[in-house]
């Protein structure tokens, strides 16, 4: 008997930080997916209340004149360590699923704000935006345990025909019960940026965290290979050559533009605070000459 996925979000409300964080994670590698968690929650939103508009195309619930959405505000991504590098898949153990709840707690200590798993993301280099049925069966798996789960994905190292450049596209998506079949079907779910000048100090350390992640596993995938028993000396010293290739390689794709970024990012907020302390000035003379 097949189990009633019901669509219980109607829209997702991604952070900017977080959304960047998410980025950065996709373009680090075009070889394979790469994937990772959402951490937010999720609330009942009155429309009269909403900051955005929805279309009648993708509000579908709005046509049924209901009085509040289930959305998701996504506030913080945690990024995920992959145990085994494939092409075209990722996967979730139960393990990376109980820390992150775990971490979700200290998340919530930190932000004050009450902070759960609301879903999943992960990357489709060179390939369509789109899910393929592996992550719409996926993703109703999620939902049976969570039905406010929602998956995104970004799709990145796709060049536009016309322009002739990169694009990044990406997309929020739910799975629900195909109505003539035992099969799901994927239900496309509004996702808005929420812009914010400055980034949180959770995405900022998941941000950091990035090259870490992908050192490590990079360091796995060598010790596997190294620890054969029936390699020659010559295929030991091309693989060290590849791992010492691909470490470089992560440098200069990854750690160095994260870092000039976040000088950028330092540059910019001495400026505001010189700015603010001028104009703290300013007020205070204004207030002198009034008295």
């Amino acid at each position: 008997m097949a189990v009633q996925v019901v669509q219980a979000v109607q829209a997702a409300h991604l952070e900017s930080d977080a959304f960047l964080v998410c980025l950065n994670h996709a373009l680090s590698t075009e070889k394979e997916e790469v994937m990772g968690l959402c951490i937010g929650e999720l609330n009942d939103d009155t429309r009269s209340d909403s900051r955005f508009t929805y279309t009648g195309a993708e509000m579908r619930t709005v046509a049924e004149k209901i009085d509040t959405v289930r959305i998701v505000h996504i506030h913080s991504v945690i990024i995920l360590r992959r145990s085994d590098k494939r092409k075209d898949r990722v996967e979730i153990s139960p393990e990376q699923l109980s820390a992150a709840s775990t971490e979700t707690h200290r998340l919530a200590e930190l932000t004050g704000r009450p902070m759960r798993v609301v879903g999943w993301y992960h990357s489709h280099p060179h390939i369509t935006v789109w899910p393929s049925h592996v992550d719409v069966r996926t993703q109703a798996m999620y939902q049976m345990m969570d039905q406010g789960f929602v998956g995104l994905i970004f799709s990145c190292f796709i060049e536009d025909k016309n322009t002739k450049t990169g694009r990044v596209l990406y997309t929020c998506f739910q799975s629900i019960q195909a109505q003539k079949s035992s099969e799901y079907e994927r239900i496309e779910i509004p996702i808005h940026i929420v812009p914010h000048v400055t980034i949180g100090k959770v995405c900022l350390e998941s941000a950091v965290e990035l090259p870490k992640i992908l050192c490590q596993e990079e360091q796995d995938a060598y010790r596997r290979i190294h620890s054969l028993t029936h390699l020659d000396s010559v295929t030991k010293i091309h693989n060290g050559s590849v791992f010492t290739k691909n470490l470089c390689s992560q440098m200069s794709a990854v750690s160095g533009p994260l870092l000039q970024w976040l000088e950028d990012r330092l540059e910019q907020n001495q400026q505001h605070l010189q700015e603010l302390q001028q104009e703290k000035e300013e007020l205070i003379q204004e207030l002198s000459s009034l008295e």
